[in-house]
């Protein structure tokens, strides 16, 4: 199987070798303590992989080590994959960033617009501003999750079914149909609220592209990347290299087993654009060398370095951050000085941010604690992978910022 393997000597790209052995004698004590089942890192400079380690479990119980091939659950990390289709298309002058959202799906057409009221009877208006492809690029459309708790409309998605995931035999165009019935939490444009914004985008570019979204992934993405373990479910051959899934024991917080993870290893109906794939270390880590590239990588172009860099500039209006425009929910980044471009979070901030890191480097991480940045200032990638639900259980993405810049000594 393709793995991931370390390609450069530290010192040749500005690395201080013991500083990086920090990173591993850090993440191994989330395992030796019991917080983490398992985890896999990756960290490359100008390309060439840097450090490449594995630590811990990808199944506990079964006494199954973590091994540089291992299937693992990318949930939001599927965002950004979803967003470099949409904007393949957006090249091929397929839509428009302003076409309004109801012109490619009509069920757009009339919904509503939260006002006040419970969710037992919300109060509704129309829209002022319609939704846009951009809006949805961006987390502003107005769309919601079920599981955050934090708004009338929230509850509204959960009394629809629309939780953590939806029922797997709903096919994307039907739950774009259910979810349009619903009203959004604010008008287009109006606010940064994480959503479902891209399996909307998803449904999008089946509809542009005549293609499902499985198969414009396939013939599109992954086998042009050689990403040939990037799927929406794990097949037969892929199952035994699955890492199980786990929770934080209440209390001890020590990673303890769910069954939740077993859906991943069946065939669904439901493709979920916005968190809905199963990847490895080694495919995700071809698709952020095709970003780090500028929309390239061996041969292969997927979009142009102007458009890469389009997407990781921060469209939030007036460039602000999303604590001043984002609603307070959870979601795969911080807040303060972190923008939103199309599909990723960018830094604008890092002194604001409290994390090392540099200005205009871009990422995103999914909900069972996987992550991954590119920095085009430093010409550095990292991922970090490993199978625990939900992401803000523990620190790990601060943590293994400041791990890998604090190696930077060049």
């Amino acid at each position: 199987m393709a793995q991931v393997t370390v390609e450069v000597d530290p010192g040749e790209v500005g690395f201080d070798a013991g500083r990086l052995t920090r990173i591993d004698e850090h993440f191994a004590r989330y395992v030796e303590d019991g917080r983490l089942p398992g985890w896999q890192i990756v960290v490359t400079r100008h390309g060439r992989v840097v450090h490449a380690s594995c630590h811990g479990h990808r199944d506990v119980e079964a006494g199954l080590p973590i091994e540089p091939d291992t299937v693992y659950r990318i949930y939001s990390m599927t965002k950004p994959i979803t967003s470099v289709a949409a904007m393949m298309l957006y090249e091929e002058a397929r839509f428009d960033l302003k076409d309004t959202v109801r012109r490619h799906i009509p069920a757009f057409r009339d919904t509503r617009v939260y006002r006040s009221g419970s969710f037992l009877s919300p109060v509704l208006e129309p829209q002022v501003e319609p939704m846009r492809i951009w809006h949805l690029l961006t987390h502003t459309a107005g769309l919601t999750y079920g599981f955050h708790y934090s708004h009338p409309v929230d509850q509204l998605y959960r009394n629809a079914g629309f939780d953590l995931t939806p029922h797997p035999e709903l096919t994307l165009a039907d739950f774009c149909d259910q979810i349009a019935a619903l009203p959004l939490v604010h008008q287009p444009g109006a606010s940064w609220n994480y959503s479902v914004a891209t399996d909307v985008l998803g449904r999008v570019v089946e509809v542009v592209s005549g293609m499902s979204l499985d198969e414009f992934f396939r013939t599109r993405i992954f086998e042009p990347l050689g990403m040939t373990d990037t799927a929406f479910w794990a097949d037969a051959e892929q199952a035994d290299r699955l890492a199980a899934l786990y929770l934080p024991e209440p209390g001890t917080r020590r990673a303890v087993p769910t069954k939740m993870g077993r859906a991943a290893a069946k065939e669904t109906a439901f493709l979920s654009g916005g968190g809905g794939l199963v990847s490895t270390a080694h495919d995700y880590h071809r698709f952020t060398q095709m970003l780090r590239n500028g929309g390239e990588l061996d041969g292969v172009r997927l979009l142009s370095p102007r458009t890469v860099a389009y997407m990781a500039s921060n469209h939030l209006p007036g460039g602000v951050d999303l604590e001043a425009f984002g609603q307070s929910t959870f979601a795969e980044t911080t807040f303060d000085g972190v923008g939103f471009g199309l599909g990723f979070s960018v830094t604008q901030d890092p002194v604001a941010n409290k994390v090392l890191g540099s200005v205009g480097e871009y990422g995103w991480g999914g909900a069972a604690s996987t992550a991954f940045w590119v920095d085009p200032v430093e010409d550095l990638t990292a991922l970090f992978f490993t199978q625990l639900l939900p992401s803000s259980t523990h620190p790990i993405r601060p943590q293994l910022k400041q791990l890998v810049y604090q190696a930077l000594v060049d």
